[in-house]
């Protein structure tokens, strides 16, 4: 994932997600590890908080739909490697 194409929103507008989609299943073990890194990564990237939540409902039974899903949520990620929160000592918060 480190070569992929960034995108620019982590979520397909208008996609659901749904626990019987019809497609193949996932690999259990990836699609676990991706969401909990995913879900760790949350607290200092809290615009991938909504993508990750909605993801973890998934864990017992991912469909390739829902790991597409996380490697776009991956891929956001990958564009967006300066975002974050800055704390800095002496500023005033807002």
């Amino acid at each position: 994932m480190r070569d992929c194409k960034s995108v620019a929103i982590p979520l397909v507008v208008n996609e659901k997600l749904c626990r019987e989609d019809g497609s193949e299943a996932a690999d259990e073990s990836e699609f676990r590890q991706i969401v909990g890194s995913l879900l760790y990564l949350t607290a200092t990237r809290p615009d991938v908080m909504f993508a990750s939540s909605l993801l973890a409902r998934f864990m017992h039974n991912p469909s390739k739909k829902h790991m597409g899903t996380a490697k776009r949520v991956l891929r956001y990620i990958q564009g967006t490697l300066d975002f974050g929160i800055e704390f800095a000592k002496g500023r005033q918060l807002l």
